[in-house]
């Protein structure tokens, strides 16, 4: 198989592309550092792009590998013919290729593999052939009566010979394609209730059927779900006659014959025992595989979106992870992450207890100069927040709360890696640490949790695991490559993440740095254990190093091309003193009189892409693209659901999306749902078309239930 021509057809590129990622892919290229420092190689794709060609690339070569296994084991059992061979040739799915493979596969005991042992194999040859002067089919299974191999009259030689004519149809390639295809066309998933009387969430898909072309993939999901809990029978409708004029037309002679009617009755049986099960169970896993796919890519933009939500930088934040029974956790941590402050308060106990809260809560803010205060959203969420709301109107200080999802908190304050953070800190506190750093910076705190724990999915804890772990671990070294990572203050689980950096070199980053002092240039990596000039390729571009008297160490500008990035200032008229100074904002001037960015590029000897970055970095050292988005919606007072009413027009925060719409944050304890139906006043197909995570949007409300805890929200006119 030609890969490059392949995936040139399947993603729309030009030939020359392809073949020059699969080369790079190849090299052992990181997709990051193809994405940002390859751009002239193969025409600037994004590495969401590189990532879905190598995904491609990788179930391109399984396919061939599988085939060749197919074609060796066919002609090894001496059964290869040139139709068999033609037809290998022409598959473009695993499933295609195991259906040409079923009648060679070698089988476990089946009912007809039994009556070949009786010696039944020529009697259904002789069936099959319905030749038109035939005996009838019981006449001819006399001559196969053997008490001695239990076939012990005509009758039983013929249901024998029948078994052995249902594998045959049931073993057919084509049989198995058509009826795939025009069931998947024409089929209905149907489910319903295991028990009627039984009321749980699965009640809407109780008496519930859709066609298989339109539903979609979250009722999939919930389908799945529901049958595998117990509460939901599910199957797929297609009209059997259907079914059946394909196995007849590929199995029946056209001319009549006495053995007609006798190879009907074994492909019916053929059809209903093994057939169609198979055709539904493959169908739908294809629909799961489907909805997987659009889930994990609906997780996948959630992911990317909140690890970009932007830092709140040079704030001193107090975190408070809330709790009844054992109090609410306090943690005050300084501009830079440090723990400057701990305690434990109880805002829901006695009102001494409380009194007492306010004045620690009180002494903490005046003592370190607290700014914000992030509240965890879990258990006793909504008291604490009434309690920071009168603390803040109490001292009039200019403080504000944020609500911070807490999701994965528990599961980082519980881990290996923040023991090892916080060896003299109990599990809550640390809790209360990363509530209060997940606001200064969600990057750098959310890559220490396993990403299926930080809640922004839907059904993600049903979908396959690895394939889940691989799309979102892409999407987190994609986020911390893009942002780019401090090399002196990263913790070994952000600089993990960085392209090229294995968990083992970002350990011995770190251990580097702890014996020898902070690295003073980007060079200083090549004297780090087991990091080489490969890895060093690879990772150099996305570390910063503001400590590095060299200023192009500061910006995303790869070590390759610092030459070029010199000899442009020189071109220019500028000097290395004038990035800091912030000088050079007549540089894209500059480059136009010297005849635009592709003369200038020729001039250097670099691509325009690279030239492009190069200028871009230049005026902008050290940006973080973060800093562009709207910030979180800092609040002073506090709101309560029965507050609500239809009509309000309030501002909040984008939480999760799904595929039937979007969960904002209205300041409330609960999330509002605007219903994808809702989220304007022309028809969205898919929510995340219109809204991401973290985006801040104003939104009015439909209706309030509250002794359900349920807000409906719109989006329209609002």
């Amino acid at each position: 198989m030609d890969f490059a021509q392949e995936l040139a057809q399947q993603f729309h590129l030009q030939k020359w592309q392809t073949e020059k990622v699969i080369e790079l892919i190849d090299e052992g290229n990181t997709i990051p550092f193809i994405a940002r420092y390859r751009k002239e190689a193969h025409g600037s794709l994004d590495d969401q792009t590189l990532r879905e060609i190598a995904e491609r690339l990788e179930y391109l070569r399984s396919l061939e590998k599988r085939r060749e296994e197919v074609a060796n084991a066919i002609t090894e059992a001496g059964a290869m013919t040139d139709e068999i061979s033609a037809a290998l040739e022409k598959v473009a799915t695993l499933a295609e290729i195991e259906d040409i493979y079923r009648p060679f596969r070698p089988k476990r005991k089946t009912r007809a593999s039994v009556a070949k042992e009786k010696g039944l194999g020529p009697l259904a040859d002789a069936i099959l052939a319905q030749e038109k002067d035939s005996p009838e089919p019981l006449v001819l299974a006399e001559a196969y009566v053997n008490p001695e191999k239990g076939v012990e009259t005509p009758e039983d030689a013929l249901a024998g010979a029948l078994d052995i004519i249902a594998e045959i149809a049931s073993d057919n390639a084509s049989i198995r394609k058509r009826l795939r295809v025009v069931a998947g066309a024409h089929g209905v998933l149907v489910s319903k209730a295991a028990n009627p009387d039984e009321d749980s969430v699965y009640a809407p898909y109780y008496d519930f059927k859709e066609p298989l072309t339109k539903i979609a993939g979250h009722r999939v999901l919930a389908v799945n779900r529901g049958e595998r809990e117990g509460f939901l029978k599910v199957s797929i409708d297609f009209d059997r006659t259907k079914g059946m004029n394909i196995v007849l037309s590929e199995m029946l002679k056209p001319e009549p014959s006495p053995c007609t009617d006798a190879v009907r009755q074994a492909c019916e049986d053929a059809y209903d025992r093994l057939i169609f099960p198979a055709i539904e169970r493959e169908l739908r896993n294809s629909l799961t595989e489907r909805a997987n796919e659009a889930a994990i890519k609906v997780f996948s933009v959630n992911l990317h979106n909140l690890l970009m939500q932007p830092p709140i930088k040079g704030h001193v934040v107090m975190g408070l992870d809330p709790g009844y029974r054992t109090g609410c956790k306090v943690a005050v941590v300084d501009p830079t992450g440090r723990v400057l402050d701990t305690n434990v308060i109880y805002p829901t106990h006695s009102e001494a207890k409380v009194r007492e809260s306010e004045e620690i809560v009180k002494r903490l803010i005046k003592k370190h100069g607290v700014t914000v205060i992030a509240i965890g959203n879990g258990t006793a969420s909504r008291e604490t927040e009434q309690f920071v709301a009168k603390v803040i109107r109490e001292i009039d200080a200019g403080v504000s709360y944020v609500i911070v999802s807490e999701a994965g908190a528990s599961v980082y304050s519980a881990s290996k890696l923040a023991a090892q953070e916080f060896p003299d800190f109990d599990v809550t506190l640390r809790s209360a640490v990363s509530i209060a750093r997940r606001l200064q910076d969600p990057l750098a705190e959310l890559v220490k949790i396993d990403p299926q724990a930080i809640g922004v999915g839907q059904y993600q804890h049903d979908m396959p695991k690895k394939q889940l772990e691989e799309a979102l671990g892409g999407v987190v070294e994609d986020c911390v490559n893009t942002v780019g990572v401090d090399l002196n203050t990263a913790s070994p689980s952000l600089l993990e993440k960085v392209a090229g950096i294995t968990p083992t070199v970002s350990k011995n980053i770190v251990k580097y740095r702890e014996e020898n002092g902070a690295f003073h240039s980007r060079m200083e990596l090549l004297k780090v254990p087991k990091l080489g000039p490969k890895a060093f390729e690879q990772c150099a571009g996305f570390l910063r190093v503001p400590e590095s008297a060299d200023i192009l160490d500061h910006t995303a500008v790869h070590p390759e091309s610092y030459d070029a990035a010199r000899a442009l200032l020189k071109l220019c008229g500028f000097g290395a003193d004038d990035i800091a100074g912030g000088n050079l904002s007549a540089l894209n001037e500059k480059v136009e009189q010297l005849g635009g960015v592709e003369k200038v590029a020729e001039t250097l000897g670099i691509g325009v892409p690279t030239l492009t970055d190069i200028i871009s970095e230049l005026l902008r050292p050290g940006r973080d693209p973060r800093d562009e988005l709207p910030k979180p919606v800092l609040r002073t007072d506090v709101l309560k659901i029965e507050d609500l009413k239809p009509g309000m027009e309030l501002t909040g925060t984008v939480r999760n999306v799904v595929d039937f719409g979007a969960f904002v944050d209205i300041g409330v304890h609960e999330d509002g749902l605007v219903h994808i139906s809702q989220l304007g006043d022309r028809f969205v197909k898919r929510a995340s078309d219109v809204v991401k995570v973290g985006d801040i949007v104003k939104v009015r409300v439909l209706s309030v239930d509250v002794k359900k805890q349920r807000i409906s929200l719109t989006m329209k006119q609002a």
